[in-house]
């Protein structure tokens, strides 16, 4: 099965290039972030058309996240809430960031994960929160289903030092900065393993490069996309690589998608 995250930046904007990269690649399951679009705005039957099932969760203008499946998905659920308590979730439900679903035994979670616009903001302090709700999330998942997990999408944070092109200043810069890095290293010590660096150890492959900078050009990029598998999956993964090919075209998405392959 191979499954894929990418954060397309405005379906509408881009439904063309989405189309014509199923159609080159054949995933079984896509999983997009920054749809910008209300459900019942989506442009859903052009992809209904290429076989794909569709579960979505949108909202005007900004966030949103999908998944697309070639075969039916089972135990669909939209934010924290399907898994939490509401009191717990709070307030973080009500930016459309989580989508979840089952195919094919693999339970998937797609997650656009705010990007908290400067260290020290209120909106640093939102993702900081979103993050531990996040991990009580995914615990909860890990205890209470039989399912192995795969969980992807745009984590707007580098991990590591490799994942940037520059790490120079990362103590202050947003999506690297010290605090960030360990909410999601806390995450992951559920038992989560990286795709990517299964196979690639090497720096310079990124998945997001700023418009403002011409940084793709220079390969100035950021790998903040991620897919990451519970331990058998992890050990079933034959391959995961981001394609830089859809970034290249006019008027692309600031982000290129990664692939794993199992």
């Amino acid at each position: 099965m191979k499954i894929a995250t990418w954060n397309v930046n405005s379906i509408r904007s881009r439904q063309a290039q989405v189309i014509d990269w199923l159609q080159r690649t054949q995933v079984d399951v896509l999983c997009l972030q920054e749809t910008k679009v209300v459900d019942a705005q989506f442009p859903r039957s052009l992809f209904e058309e290429l076989g794909y099932y569709l579960y979505i969760s949108g909202q005007k203008s900004y966030n949103g996240v999908a998944i697309f499946s070639r075969k039916p998905a089972t135990d669909v659920s939209m934010g924290f809430a399907a898994v939490l308590d509401t009191a717990q979730v709070g307030d973080l439900d009500e930016q459309k960031r989580v989508i979840s679903a089952t195919v094919d035994g693999v339970r998937i979670v797609n997650l656009y994960v705010p990007n908290g616009a400067s260290v020290n903001s209120e909106k640093y302090d939102y993702k900081l929160r979103w993050l531990k709700i996040l991990r009580d999330y995914l615990h909860s998942i890990l205890e209470e289903q039989s399912h192995e997990l795969c969980v992807c999408g745009d984590f707007n944070i580098a991990l590591e030092d490799r994942d940037i092109h520059n790490p120079k200043g990362k103590e202050k810069h947003i999506m690297a900065s010290p605090v960030e890095r360990q909410a999601l290293q806390s995450v992951l010590d559920l038992g989560l393993g990286d795709a990517f660096r299964k196979f690639t150890k090497e720096g310079g492959n990124f998945s997001w490069w700023d418009y403002r900078t011409r940084a793709f050009r220079g390969n100035r990029g950021w790998r903040i996309d991620h897919i990451y598998l519970t331990p058998n999956l992890y050990n079933q993964a034959i391959s995961c690589t981001i394609d830089i090919e859809p970034r290249k075209l006019d008027k692309p998405s600031d982000h290129s998608p990664v692939i794993v392959n199992l």
